[in-house]
């Protein structure tokens, strides 16, 4: 195990961090060389300090950097970064460390867009192997306790992890048509979905049936396509979850690009049925189940990805229509405005208001003011949810 790069100074054995729960991504603010905060995505599935951000080259005044290659999933080339110096790192009241990072030329990630709010990158392997980091997801808070300390959920159940290039690995049963697939897969905070399946024995997987085509997100180098369907369950040692949505990323963009050590990943509309606890000094992971754990999976029913397009994020617009989907049977377009939802100013909704509205309920209608891309007067349509999956 590497030597942790983060430590509570002082007295402290634990620190109290809340955070924002955007897109089901855990965002904690932090300073760097004492400028800030910066909002970083608290992600155990990056191995490094990530400034995705370019604008904090110049900012936090970093020269010399040692410029590398970062290949990643998805359609398009691979991206330039650079490597800095040790930077000073600190987190709520006493957490400090002193890391590099590498910084993107391009933010590939555009996640600002994505969240409605600044995002200027992604920490992971340095901090949880610091600490042992407790989530609780409904009160949106973690706790950081010293490694040294021993720390348990009250009726939680531990459940081995590996940790491997930096990232955790769980061990779950997947089933899948009429397989049930052991499974290993990333425990990756940094993913908003539920699974994330890329293979099974480094083959393509056998789609469930039942399946739409869709856009799942974007790598380092591009957009990644795929489907989502559903399994029919999920187990995770004694916890088992059913009809559980999963993307299925194309074979040839992934799943034909990583080892045999994974499977895929489990992300946070997963674990946030759970509080968790990372211990990576002792390889373990413990969950509780919390009151979220037998709600429902629901996709989305109205086929729209929306994205904040202007420095303050007041501006709402269409980033991508799902072909068949009730948005694209309706007309809508990438880069048309969305004005109002059900009469309310979009400034006025957050992203995940926005979201769970569109997970609702099949045949609900909800009332759009749009400003179709390119004009000047703006239209009044009824768009009805459908569930495709």
């Amino acid at each position: 195990m590497a030597k942790a790069q983060f430590k509570i100074e002082g007295l402290a054995k634990h620190e109290l961090i809340e955070f924002k729960f955007i897109k089901n991504l855990i965002i904690i603010p932090l300073t760097i060389n004492n400028k800030g905060p910066y909002n970083f995505i608290l992600d155990t599935g990056v191995g490094v300090f990530l400034i995705s951000d370019p604008k904090l080259i110049d900012t936090l005044h970093l020269t010399n950097l040692r410029k590398i290659k970062v290949i990643g999933f998805g359609e398009g080339k691979e991206l330039e970064a650079g490597v800095t110096g040790y930077l000073d790192v600190n987190i709520g009241r006493s957490i400090a460390g002193s890391l590099p990072a590498a910084v993107l030329k391009e933010d590939a990630f555009d996640l600002s867009s994505y969240t409605g709010i600044p995002i200027h990158g992604l920490i992971g392997y340095e901090f949880f192997n610091s600490f042992i980091v407790r989530i609780n997801f409904l009160e949106k808070a973690l706790r950081v306790y010293k490694p040294s300390l021993d720390v348990n959920l009250r009726k939680g159940t531990t459940i081995p992890i590996i940790i491997n290039g930096g990232k955790p690995y769980l061990i779950c049963k997947i089933a899948l048509g009429d397989s049930i697939i052991n499974a290993q897969m990333i425990v990756d905070t940094g993913a908003g979905h539920p699974l994330w399946i890329e293979n099974v024995d480094q083959r393509p997987v056998v789609l469930p049936g039942k399946n739409i085509p869709a856009n799942l997100g974007v790598g380092l180098t591009g957009a990644i396509d795929g489907h989502i369907a559903r399994i029919s369950s999920l187990r995770i040692d004694k916890f088992e979850l059913k009809n559980v949505i999963a993307a299925f990323p194309d074979f040839n963009d992934v799943g034909s690009k990583v080892g045999s050590e994974r499977n895929g990943n489990m992300g946070n509309a997963i674990l946030k049925r759970f509080e968790v606890i990372f211990d990576y000094r002792r390889n373990a992971l413990q969950l509780k189940p919390n009151y979220d754990f037998k709600k429902a999976f629901e996709h989305d029913m109205s086929g729209l990805e929306l994205v904040y397009r202007t420095p303050d994020f007041t501006r709402l617009f269409i980033g991508r229509v799902e072909p068949g989907s009730p948005a694209d049977e309706l007309g809508l377009i990438p880069d048309d405005e969305i004005i109002n939802i059900n009469f309310k100013p979009a400034k006025d909704w957050n992203i995940d208001e926005v979201q769970e509205l569109f997970r609702s309920r099949p045949e609900k209608g909800i009332l759009l003011t749009v400003l179709p891309k390119g004009e000047k007067k703006t239209q009044l349509l009824m768009l009805t949810l459908k569930r495709r999956i």
